[in-house]
């Protein structure tokens, strides 16, 4: 994703790269040289990385999954100091699908079973990945539902029958795919399936670049790219 951003910086008019880091480099030194902060990095490492950017007051955009209870609460106590985007999917195509998912699951209403499907590439570290977590929490906010209750990831042996209250989430890993989703609403004679599938990274580095030019400009909170596309 590092790369992607880098290649897709030149696209965005008001837009440069001030600089890049990695593991190992001295992210304090660097803190000041740009105006915000995109964290394409690993979940340990975006807390402290909050904590950095709220001392000295830089917004930040967080495409980074996996994070614990613990992380997520250290990014919403810095966010009450700084704007910051956090966002599973900075893809446009994504985040419609987010819109969509919830009117299908409003629309058809309690009788259709819900799963979510989704697909990478085999060097993925995180399972499920973060937006097939986002798909499966909005289903459960439209029934009513705790996701950490509903979701059931994957299933093996004498389960039982299906119930109403529970949500699939199924992760497959594979190749070189950069990332694959599907939600099924499954009824009695009939199934709808809603899907996106992504064949370039720099889906996602053009949509947190987008995120990046929106929060510069917003108040400190905690925001996602339904906010910064205008679906809310």
């Amino acid at each position: 994703m590092g790369q992607a951003l880098i290649r897709c910086v030149p696209q965005h008019p008001g837009l440069a790269l001030a600089g890049t880091l990695d593991q190992g480099d001295d992210i304090a030194a660097a803190i000041g040289q740009g105006d915000v902060v995109i964290d394409f990095s690993a979940h340990s490492v975006t807390a402290p990385l909050s904590a950095l950017c709220a001392a000295h007051k830089k917004p930040m955009v967080i495409g980074t999954t996996g994070h614990t209870d613990a992380e997520l609460a250290e990014i919403r106590k810095h966010a009450a100091q700084i704007p910051i985007v956090l966002a599973s999917n900075f893809s446009m195509g994504v985040n419609t699908l987010f819109w969509l998912t919830r009117k299908a699951a409003e629309i058809l209403g309690p009788d259709f079973d819900l799963e979510v499907v989704e697909m990478h590439h085999r060097l993925k570290k995180d399972a499920p990945s973060g937006t097939a977590k986002s798909l499966a929490e909005i289903l459960a906010e439209v029934r009513g539902l705790q996701y950490s209750e509903a979701a059931r990831h994957g299933r093996e042996g004498i389960v039982g029958e299906r119930t109403r209250n529970e949500i699939g989430v199924h992760s497959i890993r594979g190749g070189d795919v950069v990332g694959d989703h599907t939600v099924i609403f499954a009824n009695t004679g009939e199934r709808v399936e809603l899907t996106h599938k992504a064949s370039s990274r720099e889906t996602f580095a053009n949509g947190a670049l987008r995120a990046a030019q929106w929060v510069a400009g917003q108040k400190p909170g905690l925001y996602d790219m339904q906010d910064v596309l205008g679906l809310k």
